[in-house]
């Protein structure tokens, strides 16, 4: 055969094997969004959020399956399994599909049908083993940054199915107030444009986001809100302004009428820090009403260290955080309480100081008195970057730490906190939009020659990676987790 027609033919025969492999994602992509909005269960491939994801993303997620989790899997089986969960009665549930269609090409041998495949792995997700919980109600308390990110969120995940966003409070509120955080929240410069619907009713004071009518409401006194009157009821408060930041201040939303739980979104005293993930399940949820979601950095490098001090021990170590600019910091060089922190934010690298050492330590006790640590802030708006320099107690080759790091973020406890990532391009815009609180940079990682010393590099979306941890968090102390299969 002449080589010009060879090509033409390969061409044709590529071409034609991703539009069947495309048909095949538009139908996965289907099932995604009827699972969820008809059964209440989220489809993820290898823990990456399938929700309102493009066809491109889907087939792209199933290449990397294969390239990072080393397992081959088929947009084919991922769309007909699917299809089989939407037939199947299955409760409320986060499924990952990319590790069932895997399953299945390994095991298919073992079962009459993939039907009978399914009833065997998702036995304990089908409605009638399910354990049936209420939705929570939900108030944001305060509609900044990390707010608006949460609501976002919380608009996503369904209609209510787990948690309920209600209301959010400010200060104050008019019509010239809602109009503007109903503009802020649906265009976002970092995250871009909300991919939904946004009104505003005047009359009432509400925001109705995808057809939910949350009301905004206005006060000086959080203890002084009825939030009953708005028909919310044992409300869970996720506190995202910062100013109540130890258990006596965070406890004046506890006191108002409809509210159950107050969640602080910033390092708190007096109250349990937690990095979901990690810590989460040593609360007694029975007798604790307060909680700390920690800070962005510090649920970007626990899990990183706790992966690394488990398997190999760390004596001492340093953090250095390069961190996105904050609206802590000024514009313009001006009046500032804080040194450097005063200069042109926009133009300058800030020299800082960081918490994140020592708030470790409240996670990872172990960990105590063996980290110090320090940050520069950098002109750009969203995405840092964490670099831990640690002396380690075993000696390891470079090979044995990227092992380490890879098995921890593809099974066990910590899938949803540390992205393993092979991109030797990486750079601070590409971790935008990443759901995991850790993206573990692998070509970057050093190893000292005499093995007892490592140097790692960790990014983080220190807004919209936190904004998962807290609302990871919010559903487990708020007692709405679903059934999981991952």
């Amino acid at each position: 055969m002449p080589q010009a027609n060879l090509h033409v033919e390969t061409y044709h025969d590529e071409l034609e094997d991703y539009m069947d492999r495309k048909k095949a994602a538009v139908d996965l992509q289907t099932y995604i969004g009827k699972l969820l909005v008809h059964k209440q269960v989220e489809l993820v491939l290898f823990r990456n959020q399938l929700t309102d994801t493009t066809i491109s993303t889907l087939l792209r997620l199933h290449n990397y399956a294969q390239k990072v989790v080393d397992r081959e899997i088929s947009v084919f089986d991922s769309s007909a399994l699917a299809k089989d969960i939407f037939e199947m009665e299955v409760g409320p549930s986060k499924i990952d599909i990319g590790l069932l269609a895997n399953e299945w090409a390994n095991e298919k041998e073992n079962y009459a049908s993939r039907k009978d495949f399914l009833n065997d792995k998702l036995n304990y997700c089908l409605i009638e083993n399910s354990q049936p919980f209420e939705p929570r109600d939900v108030v944001l308390f305060g509609f900044g940054r990390i707010g608006r990110l949460a609501a976002r969120e919380l608009i996503k995940q369904g209609v209510g199915q787990q948690l309920r966003l209600k209301a959010i409070v400010l200060r104050s509120v008019d019509e010239k107030t809602i109009k503007k955080r109903a503009a802020l929240f649906e265009n976002d410069s970092v995250h871009g444009k909300f991919k939904g619907t946004v009104e505003i009713d005047y009359d009432n004071m509400c925001l109705l986001i995808n057809g939910q009518r949350i009301h905004v409401i206005g006060t000086k006194d959080p203890s002084s809100v009825d939030y009953t009157a708005y028909g919310i009821k044992n409300a869970l408060v996720i506190d995202n302004t910062g100013v109540y930041r130890d258990a006596e201040a965070l406890s004046i939303h506890t006191k108002a009428e409809g509210a159950e739980l107050a969640l602080l979104t910033a390092p708190g005293a007096g109250m349990p820090n937690i990095v979901y993930g990690i810590n989460h399940k040593e609360l007694d949820r029975d007798n604790t009403t307060l909680y700390s979601a920690a800070s962005c950095t510090t649920n970007a490098i626990s899990p990183i260290l706790k992966v690394i001090n488990d398997k190999f021990g760390v004596i001492k170590g340093h953090v250095e955080t390069i961190h996105a600019y904050t609206n802590d910091q000024n514009l313009l060089d001006n009046m500032h309480k804080k040194p450097r922190r005063g200069r042109s934010a926009a133009i300058n690298m800030v020299i800082t100081s960081t918490g994140a050492g020592k708030a470790v330590s409240k996670v990872i006790p172990d960990l105590d008195g063996k980290l110090t640590a320090n940050a520069v802030r950098v002109p750009t708006p969203n995405g840092s970057l964490a670099i831990l320099n640690l002396d380690i107690d075993k000696t390891v080759t470079r090979d044995e730490v990227l092992a380490t790091v890879k098995d921890a973020a593809l099974k066990g406890s910590l899938v949803n906190q540390i992205y393993y990532s092979i991109n030797e391009e990486l750079v601070s815009n590409d971790i935008i939009g990443n759901d995991c609180a850790a993206v573990f940079d692998s070509p970057a990682t050093v190893v000292a020659p005499s093995g007892k010393n490592i140097i790692l590099y960790v990014w983080y979306d220190n807004e919209f990676g936190y904004t998962k941890q807290v609302i990871r968090l919010a559903k487990y102390i708020a007692k709405v987790g679903r059934n999981i299969y991952y």
